[in-house]
């Protein structure tokens, strides 16, 4: 995985205490960095430190969703909401804010990896097809039709598949939160509504007007579609 801070210090204890948990990390500390090490090696992850001095966090956050659909985690010491709303929407899978516990980190990085492995995630069905869509579970692959392959982070593909799995099921803010990230959501918790947000511009004709995740009103979110597993 891959540590991004502008702090020496603190990339060099994350770097001492994940190698200890038996993660293998490499550090950077601006963004040049980050977009040399992305280019020259295939990271599970990538911890993301919104304060660089090179340039603002939440454009780079931008530019490595560009050319990367990876997890990522955010972590910044700037814990305003609007932060972490923006964080999520550019494509974090988790935001966490500094000071942290070290072994709460540890938990989250771990709960983002499981997610990210492309194996056994699809229960007994290997994936599903849906109005033009066939998401590919071992692969962790959506495709058109016609053969086109549209991204998805981790996030927005473990999001997807859970709706797909309970099809014409209302799910709860509460029950996507655990799916995502391993906790319920909090009176003020956006991160699904984020998520949905990113996931319909991808897959929707019309994401103004969905027709595909439809917002049952004080409820959740239920995927309207006819689903076939294969």
């Amino acid at each position: 995985m891959l540590v991004v801070d502008d702090d020496v210090e603190i990339g060099a204890l994350l770097s001492r205490y994940l190698d200890g948990q038996g993660l293998s990390v490499r550090t950077a500390h601006d963004g040049r960095q980050l977009r040399e090490a992305v280019r020259e090696a295939d990271f599970d992850l990538v911890l993301l430190d919104l304060g660089l001095p090179d340039e603002d966090g939440l454009d780079l956050m931008r530019d490595l969703r560009r050319q990367w659909q990876g997890p990522v985690i955010i972590v910044s010491g700037r814990g305003e909401p609007v932060e972490r709303i923006i964080g999520l929407e550019l494509g974090a899978d988790d935001y966490v804010s500094k000071p942290f516990d070290l072994r709460e980190l540890l938990a989250r990085i771990r709960s983002v990896l499981r997610r990210a492995r492309p194996s056994g995630e699809g229960g007994d069905s290997p994936g599903f097809e849906f109005d033009g869509w066939r998401l590919d579970a071992r692969a962790r692959r959506l495709t058109r039709s016609d053969g086109g392959e549209t991204e998805l982070t981790s996030g927005e593909f473990d999001l997807l598949l859970a709706l797909l799995q309970r099809a014409g099921q209302v799910l709860t803010r509460d029950q996507l939160m655990n799916v995502l990230h391993g906790h319920d959501a909090g009176p003020y918790d956006r991160a699904i509504d984020v998520q949905i947000g990113r996931l319909r511009r991808k897959i929707e004709t019309d994401p103004a007007r969905p027709q595909l995740i439809k917002s049952v009103r004080g409820a959740g979110y239920l995927l309207a579609a006819p689903v076939r597993p294969f």
